[in-house]
């Protein structure tokens, strides 16, 4: 899980996951971006005002710096959603709560939110729990469709499950002796080809 913006500047998943929208309100005027709330012909955002904002967006208005607004849980985060994930975790689509759950998750977590402490409990239990049947399903599927495993997962699972089968079809790679097979490089093959070109103009 990515724990900062910055560590993973490159990363596509950390930066999907940092578009992913926030609920929030704002607490002081905004000035000439009235035109990010579809509700309103205003120039500027006017405290009270409810709207969307990415996650990069809502982090720069609202730290311990500066609270230009007031940003709001996304539902799947929220108590009652905890609870589900509490109760069994393996039987959730994760992927249609968020494709960067986890991801996104952890970056909530640079809020000061009331919420912050369970959420990242939340989190790691979720893991933990899914973590087993998700390395097992990757180790058990290995000729399978493997759609129907993957599509509750979400982005950081699916790498896990990839992972999972890589690692067996090194194995049986390994088992059945062909990782110890000498084979020619294809540097050398195409230099031989050229050769045999080369001599072939000649004659």
């Amino acid at each position: 899980m990515s724990s900062s913006i910055n560590d993973h500047f490159f990363s596509i998943d950390s930066i999907l996951a940092t578009q992913e929208r926030l609920p929030c309100k704002v607490e002081l005027p905004i000035f000439r971006l009235g035109y990010l709330d579809s509700a309103t012909d205003g120039n500027d955002l006017l405290p009270g005002t409810k709207l969307e904002m990415p996650f990069w967006m809502a982090q720069s208005l609202c730290s311990r710096r500066r609270h230009i607004i007031s940003i709001e849980l996304p539902k799947q985060y929220r108590g009652s959603y905890r609870e589900i994930l509490d109760a069994d975790a393996n039987v959730v689509d994760l992927h249609k709560m968020g494709p960067y759950y986890y991801a996104f998750g952890t970056q909530l977590l640079r809020f000061d939110h009331a919420d912050g402490s369970d959420i990242a409990k939340s989190l790691l239990m979720t893991f933990q729990m899914r973590f087993r049947k998700i390395m097992d399903s990757s180790r058990n599927s290995f000729n399978e469709d493997t759609c129907s495993l993957t599509n509750k997962l979400d982005e950081t699972e699916r790498s896990l499950f990839k992972a999972g089968q890589k690692e067996l079809n090194d194995f049986q790679r390994w088992e059945t002796r062909e990782t110890e097979k000498l084979m020619t490089s294809k540097m050398v093959r195409n230099h031989r080809k050229r050769k045999r070109a080369a001599l072939e103009e000649i004659s």
